[in-house]
């Protein structure tokens, strides 16, 4: 994995959730952040949109259930877009 997209997401997580870096584990996820409910799910997502400059299908946000898929996901979409 890229480290500055992890840093990346790991910034947006901090502003969304407003929470400290260090409670953003590679395992992050709802269950571990209960800052992370479903409207802020939303505004994670948006947010990642904006940092990245990609857009997540509808099929893949129900797939961003946890810091590393997050990452990885966006990784792919960054690759995806810089491919065309």
């Amino acid at each position: 994995m890229d480290s500055s997209i992890d840093q990346r997401v790991k910034s947006v997580m901090v502003k969304v959730f407003r929470i400290p870096e260090n409670k953003i584990s590679p395992d992050a996820s709802p269950v571990t952040i209960a800052e992370w409910d479903s409207l802020q799910h939303m505004n994670l997502i948006v947010a990642l949109e904006r940092e990245f400059s990609i857009e997540f299908s509808d099929n893949v946000i129900g797939e961003l259930l946890d810091f590393k898929s997050i990452v990885k996901i966006s990784q792919e979409k960054i690759s995806d877009k810089g491919e065309r």
